[in-house]
């Protein structure tokens, strides 16, 4: 099968190479999915998973990418929940090849059923971003009704779909960006919008919550933001400063399908929709990690045609 790869950890994304590489193999409650589309992270080469396996033994060639949505076409040993010729979607394993593939191995409860009237192009712009959005908001966060949240890069991948869900939980909602980020974060429902080039974050007053994906100076001026009581929730590292009387939490996404499926409803009856910027064939995966500041919304990688 073809499939993007990578062998030296120092090439960044001028290593990330189509090479043709073995048909996978199912192990014990895997499937094996043909890919149709598929959703990766730009800053996945850095990360030790894309490298080394779980032992951290050294596992390149490896192939990158974690967010898919294809067809399952075999059933791994004692696998049960999904059926040969089901269309999927959701997450592979980080320490695993991931889906800039033809076809992936994905363990079978990392994936739920995608119905048939969602397409694959948009279903892989949502595991990662959906989950995360999710879990940051009420898992970690406990955004309730009538509560503010700040998120940051509201218009990227994460903060376009918290933006849509705290809305639909009756939250206010104030989104951050660039000033090109306006329109499109305004489109998505936010209450408020700061240009984090031009405005003052002490103007926004106090919130419940922040949900971050920037880290560093933005996170540490956020924090100071938190209502006594509230929260902030980052992906981008453990935060240095607590807020006063308040919690600060780093999380990484886990995989949910109850959740998976939850998302792909909203997605299916319009209450919720990524933002798809690009949409390349995998020969072209290496373009799309690198970035264009004048695309919005995610890349993804069309493998197989529908």
């Amino acid at each position: 099968m073809h499939a993007i790869t990578v062998r030296d950890r120092d090439a960044g994304i001028v290593g990330l190479t189509r090479t043709e590489m073995p048909h996978p193999r199912a192990d014990l409650n895997d499937v094996i999915v043909q890919v149709h589309a598929a959703g990766f992270t730009r800053g996945e080469l850095e990360w030790s998973t894309t490298w080394t396996d779980r032992a951290g033994r050294d596992r390149t060639p490896s192939i990158p990418g974690h967010e898919l949505s294809g067809v399952v076409i075999e059933l791994g040993y004692g696998t049960t929940g999904l059926t040969v010729g089901q269309r999927v979607f959701g997450l592979t394993d980080w320490t695993r090849d991931g889906s800039l593939a033809e076809y992936t191995a994905v363990e079978a409860r990392n994936l739920a059923p995608l119905p048939a009237d969602v397409g694959h192009t948009f279903a892989a712009a949502l595991p990662v971003s959906g989950l995360t959005a999710w879990q940051g908001l009420f898992e970690h966060g406990r955004l309730t009704a009538g509560q503010s949240v700040l998120i940051h890069g509201a218009a990227g991948g994460v903060g376009s779909i918290a933006v849509q869900l705290a809305r639909q939980a009756g939250a206010y909602v104030i989104g951050t960006g660039r000033a090109a980020d306006r329109d499109t974060a305004r489109g998505l429902g936010v209450h408020a919008f700061v240009d984090l080039a031009a405005d003052d974050l002490d103007g926004i007053g106090e919130v419940d919550l922040v949900l971050d994906v920037i880290g560093g100076d933005i996170l540490a001026k956020s924090t100071e933001l938190v209502r006594p009581g509230g929260t902030v929730v980052t992906v981008a590292g453990p935060p240095a400063v607590q807020p006063r009387d308040g919690r600060a939490i780093f999380f990484v996404v886990e995989p949910d399908r109850a959740r998976l499926a939850d998302l792909a409803e909203r997605m299916r009856t319009g209450r919720l929709r990524p933002l798809v910027g690009r949409v390349l064939p995998l020969a072209e995966a290496d373009a799309g990690f690198a970035r264009h500041p004048r695309i919005t919304g995610r890349t993804i990688i069309r493998v197989t045609k529908d």
